[in-house]
């Protein structure tokens, strides 16, 4: 994939997720996307969760519970793709955030 090919995808990816994100005032965090980059701060912990794009890499980061996580882009399903699991980027961040709330997000 080229570099214009990835930062369409990316944002694209990015964006969905953040109004995901802010979809319901019910979750206890706040969610930010700046400058191409998705931060996510939670109201009750100093816990900071980030998302960015990778272009040399052609991947999506995401820095979450002390963690780094590189998903790749899956032709096929037209989403970015946490390789050792198979979990979409929308997927992985219900997960994660879910495990840090210790309760269940749906995005």
């Amino acid at each position: 994939m080229d570099e214009q090919a990835f930062r369409i995808h990316s944002d694209a990816a990015l964006d969905h997720l953040f109004r995901a994100l802010t979809a319901s005032n019910d979750f206890p965090f706040e969610a930010d996307l700046n400058n191409g980059a998705l931060t996510i701060e939670f109201d009750d912990s100093p816990a900071k969760f980030v998302v960015s794009p990778n272009s040399p890499v052609r991947q999506i980061w995401v820095s979450a519970l002390t963690t780094s996580f590189k998903l790749d882009w899956d032709e096929s399903r037209q989403a970015f793709v946490l390789p050792a699991t198979g979990r979409t980027l929308r997927q992985l961040m219900g997960d994660v955030i879910s495990q840090q709330l210790g309760e269940t997000i749906e995005l």
